[in-house]
């Protein structure tokens, strides 16, 4: 798993932009605390996707305490921590925070939008 760390508010356009033909995930990372950290670890020991199929975004919310409330503004979300973000066509279509965050559900929805 190659996450692309966000660091500038403009990521976030770009994400969209991404989002348009290629499904984002956004994890929304708190480094200080253990419950995000293990569910990093949970989510790179579970993910299956190529970064042509998903690609997958990493946000440290205690660094970049602006971008996280930009996040929550952008793709209209309630801020939580960890949280993951699935972002198609410019939309938040999935998020799950603390442990309910997993792979499978990822898979599922993601199927789900193929499958119609």
């Amino acid at each position: 798993m190659n996450w692309i760390e966000i660091t500038t508010l403009e990521q976030l356009d770009k994400i969209s932009e991404i989002s348009k033909s290629t499904p984002c995930v956004i994890y929304k990372h708190n480094t200080q605390c253990n419950t995000s950290e293990m569910m990093k670890y949970v989510l790179e020991s579970d993910w299956k996707f190529k970064n042509d199929e998903v690609q997958p975004f990493i946000l440290d919310i205690f660094q970049y305490a602006n971008i996280a409330i930009a996040v929550e503004d952008k793709f209209q979300v309630h801020h939580q921590s960890p949280q993951v973000l699935l972002i198609k066509s410019e939309e938040c279509t999935y998020d799950a925070d603390n442990m309910e965050i997993s792979v499978e559900e990822l898979i599922e929805c993601l199927e789900d939008d193929f499958w119609g």
